[in-house]
């Protein structure tokens, strides 16, 4: 076991995939969803005050008059999608987490919000209709490989109408230079995150090249020795545009956050406003 726990603490070749789909785990995802809905935790989903923020800012700048149908990527449990939905949008939310999708459908009847819900993986998504503005927050795009970047942006292009537009968040290069490469490790004796019994969580957070960061737990429970992978690529203005006009989007606005703060080589993240 000793050996195994070693070999799971190694460092893996960049974008490496989790053996598991932590996010569509049982347990994990309903972990995650608390994370989600908690309006003053930034972890899984941003403070609620910044998300009022940033979707008042959203509704101005690709308007719901001129642009009806929006697709919500990676919609969570809906947060987003249910302001998307009261500023006059008609929206869809794609989501692989099947405890996020099923939560939004529940919460959407509940406050007669039409809103489209679609359980999948959305670097599959194939959908029936077209849209005239696509949205993927909270820096998701960067979780992704190169291959993952590429697929998402000739999928989302291909899923907007002439003219349709497209907004996303990374982390940019401040970010990368901020990132600390560190290992800790925890004792969860009455569960925690990752498990609802007893549990150690080893952490390694590393640097790649490419400007790629790795956050790596290492669950080990019984005779249980699982690792997960949080990959993250960061970027520069160039790089993020250069994804974006390979797919043929032009670039049209760069912000400092989703939020539209004005651009600072110096934030943590960055936003960009594209249209096809």
């Amino acid at each position: 076991m000793n050996n195994k726990i070693i070999e799971a603490l190694k460092k893996p070749a960049v974008y490496t995939p989790s053996g598991t789909a932590f996010w569509d785990d049982d347990y994990i995802s309903g972990q995650m969803l608390k994370a989600h809905l908690d309006p003053d935790f930034e972890g899984a989903s941003r403070k609620l005050l910044f998300i009022e923020k940033s979707a008042a800012w959203l509704s101005d700048l690709v308007p719901p008059s001129d642009y009806p149908q929006l697709l919500d990527i990676g919609c969570g449990p809906g947060i987003y999608a249910e302001r998307f939905a009261r500023a006059g949008y008609q929206v869809t939310g794609v989501d692989f987490s099947r405890r996020s999708i099923d939560y939004a459908r529940q919460s959407a009847r509940s406050q007669g919000l039409d809103i489209s819900y679609l359980y999948q993986n959305y670097l599959e998504m194939e959908l029936p209709q077209s849209f005239d503005f696509a949205v993927m927050i909270y820096c998701d795009y960067g979780a992704l490989s190169a291959d993952g970047r590429k697929n998402i942006m000739d999928r989302v292009y291909r899923q907007l109408k002439p003219g349709g537009c497209f907004v996303l968040d990374v982390f940019s290069m401040a970010a990368y230079h901020h990132f600390r490469e560190r290992q800790t490790w925890e004792l969860c004796q009455s569960g925690g995150f990752w498990r609802p019994g007893e549990y150690a969580a080893f952490q390694g957070y590393y640097k790649y090249p490419e400007n790629v960061t790795l956050d790596l737990t290492v669950v080990v429970s019984g005779k249980e020795i699982t690792p997960y992978y949080l990959w993250n690529t960061y970027f520069t203005v160039e790089s993020l545009a250069g994804e974006a006009e390979n797919a043929g989007f032009k670039v049209h606005g760069v912000f400092g956050d989703i939020a539209g703060a004005p651009f600072c080589r110096e934030n943590d993240t960055l936003s960009i406003f594209l249209k096809k």
